[in-house]
């Protein structure tokens, strides 16, 4: 597991794959890793619709960007280094993600999507 931390040194954050703002690794028993993720489970429910709420719109602004550079209203270089890199890693994860097959147990011939 890979976290992120607050100026206090708290955990804010949890992401299984390292990404950009996630490069500190944790051990998935780690006290504090529990502790953190047993306080977000008992979120209230507004709190949780929230952040889903949140990845969400990340995708629709994904989506708008690309739209946008696709038509040419602007250049992916006009946006800052930090975005640029945190999109990139984005989409690279997320064809990591969409590119992942399993073997179905029916037949060896046929693929079956995550």
């Amino acid at each position: 597991m890979y976290i992120r931390r607050d100026s206090t040194g708290a955990i804010i954050a949890v992401s299984s794959v390292q990404a950009i703002d996630f490069t500190e690794e944790i051990a998935s028993d780690s006290p504090e890793l529990v502790l953190f993720l047993n306080q977000y489970s008992q979120a209230i429910p507004e709190q949780q619709a929230l952040i889903k709420s949140d990845t969400e719109l990340v995708r629709v602004v994904e989506d708008l960007i690309e739209l946008l550079t696709d038509k040419g209203v602007i250049q992916f270089t006009d946006l800052p280094s930090a975005a640029q890199k945190k999109l990139m890693t984005r989409q690279s994860l997320r064809s990591k993600v969409n590119g992942l097959k399993l073997f179905s147990d029916d037949n060896d011939d046929e693929l079956t999507p995550l």
